[in-house]
């Protein structure tokens, strides 16, 4: 199968992607989270006390730190299943802020970090015991400066995130539609960490692009299991410059070969947890496909977007909007929403998943079908965040052709006044950013998609994101062949029951 062959199937023929006999090995499951053995650690510290604060102008402290990783990565509930069917044991699930396909949680979050207190160097976030391991020391911003491309001053960061993708996480359950899984998940953490980072007033922006063997060497991981997917530096100056020297010509050429030779290889010992971690050969070959050894940016001409009205932000605690996200299933149950409601809810998830990045002409677009909205026909509906408006695509209740679209009733469509497709160019952006396009495409879809999530529990509403669906469909109702466009995520929103389930605080 060329790799051509497998974004499309991927896409439109997900059943394609992963063999008929494929059978899960939940005895032999990965751990949900990355563990190494026999490193140097620092506990990070959490207060029940603790305030977010927006404005601020010193480096934060170890314990400000501690909530950011927290908020953005860490274990927040542990949930266990009982036997039903044919399982014959309990299953034990561990959630995060941000959802996850099956909760596996594909990513790892590392951290070059110049902190006081702190030694300077390379960590990794363990999340199951919320601290720091400490991987590699020593200061290394020029190695990430040209690792980066030369586009931004690392030495006025504080810090840096790498956020990387462990193919065996998820593959061991979805095979080869991990893939499409893998940039989605991503996604929603990088969008968990924008939120997380502007309420403690921290300034970064999303790096797509840059030497991966070069940043998978600093952290001292093989690319036969884990590669790096998006690095954000971070910030306490509201005047940092993230974008330097941008479509400038390097001064020297710097490839990932020569920059990885200045550094000696980390072999560190680790704990998956599985015994047979089975070949993934197509996703290694994706992977391979996507890497860059050099650096040469290409100016993408784009037309300028017309600045967004100037509207009020929704106002809301973080914590428990954050603790009370969740996938409600088949739990949606039909209330009306305002139209007012509806506009505050696409006004805050727009407004805040404005972010820098340093491949800007990647849009993703939101469209919305919806049902039972007070001062709203039911129809199908484009939003236009520059105006702030909704055009009408067609009118009419389709509830019945969403609900025939999903490929399992995993949630009863009849109950859901909102009906969200996250969309992007049906080219996934290849013909500017190569096979690199899909997996930035879906990191983008998946971070709008978290603020719509956050902005939708504020609201005392639910969502749940799902990839359960037949794209041909839905780029049907939606008409987005017409705009060169495809589905990418379905996100149904409304109000939801009390989940069925004993809980109590972590």
């Amino acid at each position: 199968m060329n790799l051509d062959e497998f974004l499309y199937k991927l896409h439109y023929e997900t059943d394609r992607v992963k063999p008929g006999d494929w059978v899960v090995n939940w005895d032999d499951a990965p751990l949900p989270y990355k563990l190494y053995q026999g490193l140097p650690s620092v506990e990070l510290p959490i207060s029940p006390l603790f305030h977010f604060k927006e404005k601020k102008t010193a480096i934060p402290s170890l314990e400000e730190l501690g909530h950011f990783l927290k908020f953005t990565f860490g274990l927040t509930q542990i949930s266990q299943t009982l036997p039903v069917d044919d399982q014959t044991g309990e299953w034990t699930t561990y959630r995060r802020f941000a959802p996850s396909g099956g909760a596996l949680y594909p990513s790892e979050l590392y951290l070059y970090l110049k902190m006081e207190g702190l030694p300077h160097g390379i960590y990794h976030y363990d999340a199951a015991h919320h601290r720091l391991v400490a991987l590699r020391e020593g200061n290394f911003d020029s190695y990430l400066q040209r690792a980066l491309g030369s586009r931004c001053d690392i030495s006025s960061a504080f810090g840096t995130v790498f956020l990387s993708v462990f193919f065996w996480k998820n593959f061991f359950k979805y095979h080869n539609f991990s893939y499409r899984l893998q940039g989605l998940d991503t996604g929603f953490v990088i969008g968990q960490l924008l939120e997380t980072g502007r309420r403690l007033g921290f300034q970064t922006s999303v790096y797509y692009q840059f030497l991966d063997r070069a940043l998978n060497h600093l952290l001292g991981i093989s690319e036969q299991e884990e590669t790096v997917y998006a690095a954000l530096p971070l910030s306490v100056d509201p005047a940092v410059d993230w974008s330097r020297e941008r479509e400038e010509k390097l001064e020297e050429s710097v490839t990932a070969a020569s920059l990885s030779s200045e550094l000696p290889p980390l072999s560190h010992c680790q704990y998956v947890r599985s015994r047979e971690i089975r070949p993934y050969p197509v996703i290694l070959k994706m992977n391979e496909a996507c890497l860059l050894d050099s650096l040469q940016f290409k100016k993408v001409k784009k037309e300028a977007k017309a600045k967004p009205p100037q509207t009020e932000r929704l106002s809301y605690d973080f914590y428990p909007v954050c603790e009370k996200r969740h996938s409600p299933g088949l739990d949606f149950y039909q209330k009306p929403v305002s139209k007012s409601a509806l506009m505050a809810l696409l006004n805050e998830a727009f407004s805040a998943s404005l972010h820098q990045n340093d491949v800007d002409v990647l849009d993703v677009s939101l469209y919305c079908y919806t049902y039972n909205v007070a001062g709203l026909p039911n129809g199908f509906y484009s939003y236009n965040e520059s105006s702030h408006d909704l055009t009408l695509i067609e009118e009419g209740d389709f509830r019945t052709e969403l609900q025939d679209g999903l490929l399992a009733d995993t949630v009863n469509l009849v109950q859901v006044p909102l009906h969200f497709v996250i969309a992007g160019a049906s080219d996934h952006n290849q013909p500017d950013y190569g096979y690199r396009g899909h997996r930035i495409q879906h990191m983008e879809a998946g971070i709008l998609s978290q603020h719509l999530l956050l902005a939708a529990s504020a609201l005392d509403l639910s969502g749940h994101p799902l990839l359960g669906f037949d794209v041909n469909t839905y780029d049907d109702l939606f008409k987005l062949r017409e705009t060169k466009k495809t589905s990418l995520l379905f996100l149904p929103v409304g109000s939801s029951r009390p989940l069925p389930r004993l809980q109590g605080p972590l």
